[in-house]
């Protein structure tokens, strides 16, 4: 997966197209991702005790990482990563359109 946690990232498809956001979290087993304060939903909840409120919450919900793409911390387009294997042996994630490492 070559989206991680911390990225920046620009949603492509669905109600929050053309938006970016940066990922809290993510879940590689299912190819899905949360972006902050994007792909919300409103939970309802019930009061806890008596004479409170029930309320509702807007919660971010995990999204398809096929409807995202990355954003370069460089060159700030979106991009489509790759890898690279450095000299010293390391594998590290670059940009295809301005060739820098990150």
């Amino acid at each position: 997966m070559k989206i991680k946690k911390g990225d920046h990232v620009k949603i492509i498809r669905g109600k929050d197209k053309g938006k970016k956001g940066k990922v809290l979290k993510s879940f590689p087993q299912d190819n899905k991702i949360v972006v902050e304060g994007l792909n919300l939903i409103t939970k309802h909840v019930r009061p806890k005790k008596q004479g409170e409120k029930g309320q509702r919450i807007k919660m971010a919900m995990p999204l398809d990482i096929s409807k995202v793409m990355l954003i370069c911390p460089h060159c700030k387009k979106s991009i489509r990563g790759g890898y690279k294997i450095l000299a010293d042996g390391r594998k590290k994630r670059y940009c295809r359109q301005c060739q820098e490492v990150f």
